[in-house]
């Protein structure tokens, strides 16, 4: 490069370095306080500035149109008109935190919320703050990577379950995160629909529906949640490429994950624990229309069905499991059979009295967890009152020593001894 040439460059980098200096230096942090009318305040701020609010209530609902940081005090509230959402982001690079927002309206189809995030509010960032009594707590329309972290939503009580607003819904947004929120009294924890590589980590939910529920949102990560007593754990709904990992689902009432038409993804050492098989309902795992997943190292405890297996889900590995004291390991009904193996290494079955006799850890006899009466049982219920018959005693007593008459179904020819040491879990 010739000498001239490197001095213009030179003189472009100097200017380029005092013009962002000079915008720096010109950002403000301004006092707010309740007398004030928060609206005035945002819009004679400058890009740049922090907004900073002093203990107190502020009248919402406000619009944030240009890249502030809105920062509250210990005590400073924002209250909206139930009409609309309280806080509405339309620029990007936004910072809400420290805030408790309530009294949102209560419009489904406006998406009423405590902080809603246009589709121009990209790399927003809610964070530590509490939102109450809003119909949804976060809701982001279209922005792409949004932070929302360590908040405390508390949803709507006032209205029935499905009526609800969700404590955090994501829609077309991409890049976008979610840590360390605890989510309760919502429709739905988390929804995220027609939103692809966003990761939603170490969220706790409790009192929801189903705490994360997911449909068509592609190549997401979900790590380290906790569901407790909710209705569902995750629900992971016509999806593909995902990344379910060291999440918890405790007492959750009717499944701890559901994949329903989910593909090529990868599940493991999740931990899924009913409680008690004998005093209610309740799945670990359910498999819809489910095919290409590698389902392995996760640990399913004490629920009715430990693992339902249905409805065209083909060509996936299953292996590393733990079933443990489940009133039924594995609910099947198909001709095929099926091996839950991989290269050697089966899964821990509770119920499985096998032994080892070269010790290396894998049993020496296959485990087949459904007979024919099973079959027969699922297909016709009131079969079930003849399970005490001598007639079904010899039938399986039969298929034990003849294993040539059992039907199609799953076989485990290498189960594990004991359970797969888990690792990495979040705790509750």
């Amino acid at each position: 490069m010739v000498g001239w040439q490197m001095k213009r460059w030179t003189g472009l980098l100097g200017g380029l370095v005092v013009l962002v200096t000079a915008q720096i230096s010109l950002a403000a942090t301004l006092t707010v306080t309740p007398q004030s009318n928060l609206q005035a305040h945002i819009d004679h701020a400058q890009d740049g500035d922090e907004l900073v609010l002093s203990p107190g209530d502020y009248h919402g609902s406000v619009i944030v149109d240009r890249s502030l940081r809105i920062t509250g005090q210990p005590g400073a509230r924002i209250i909206g008109d139930h009409k609309n959402s309280v806080i509405r982001v339309i620029a990007p690079g936004v910072t809400i935190s420290g805030l408790l927002v309530s009294g949102s309206g209560e419009d489904l189809g406006a998406h009423n919320a405590g902080v809603l995030l246009d589709k121009k509010a990209h790399d927003a960032v809610v964070e530590n703050n509490y939102f109450k009594d809003n119909l949804f707590g976060v809701f982001v329309q279209g922005a792409k990577r949004a932070f929302v972290l360590n908040n405390k939503i508390d949803g709507m009580q006032t209205r029935r379950l499905n009526e609800r607003g969700n404590g955090i819904h994501l829609w077309n947004t991409t890049g976008t995160r979610i840590d360390g929120n605890k989510v309760r009294f919502g429709r739905d924890g988390i929804f995220i629909t027609t939103s692809h590589g966003n990761a939603l980590l170490n969220n706790h939910f409790t009192h929801v529906r189903f705490a994360i529920h997911y449909m068509y949102a592609n190549k997401n990560k979900v790590m380290g949640n906790y569901s407790e007593g909710n209705h569902l754990g995750y629900a992971l709904m016509f999806s593909k490429k995902l990344e379910v990992a060291h999440n918890r689902s405790v007492a959750d009432r009717d499944h701890g994950l559901m994949l329903n038409f989910t593909h090529r993804s990868n599940i493991y050492e999740n931990l899924v624990e009913q409680g008690n098989a004998d005093k209610g309902p309740g799945k670990c795992l359910f498999l819809y229309n489910a095919s290409k997943n590698e389902i392995r190292d996760n640990h399913l405890q004490g629920c009715d069905i430990g693992i339902h297996f249905t409805a065209g889900s083909q060509d996936n590995l299953i292996h590393g499991n733990a079933f443990v004291g489940n009133r039924k390991q594995v609910k099947y009904v198909g001709t095929r059979h099926l091996e839950w193996s991989v290269k050697g290494r089966g899964n821990y079955w509770s119920d499985h009295p096998a032994f080892d006799l070269n010790k290396d850890q894998r049993a020496d006899a296959a485990y087949r967890p459904n007979d024919m009466m099973d079959v027969v049982m699922w297909r016709y219920p009131l079969a079930r009152l003849l399970t005490t018959s001598p007639a079904v005693q010899t039938l399986r007593v039969a298929q034990r020593r003849f294993p040539a008459l059992l039907p199609g179904g799953i076989v485990d020819s290498y189960p594990l001894m004991k359970p797969v040491a888990q690792t990495g879990r979040e705790g509750g």
